[in-house]
């Protein structure tokens, strides 16, 4: 699974140190939302993150993300 993280604002905002647009894969980007989760501003999560967030927590966390 292949992550473009233009699409997702939240994601991009946690990706502020790598240049560009960077693409990332599922794990990847389950593993940043999860470490930063106290960075993310989820009143300003738009339904397609959202989305994007339980799929990856399904997928890569097994139903369960460890928020810090």
């Amino acid at each position: 699974m292949k992550i473009e993280t233009s699409h997702y604002p939240q994601l991009r905002l946690l990706c502020w140190s790598r240049p560009g647009n960077p693409v990332l894969d599922g794990q990847e980007a389950f593993d940043l939302y999860e470490r930063n989760w106290r960075f993310v501003d989820t009143e300003a999560l738009e339904d397609g993150e959202r989305s994007l967030i339980a799929l990856l927590t399904a997928r890569y966390g097994n139903g369960i993300m460890l928020a810090a």
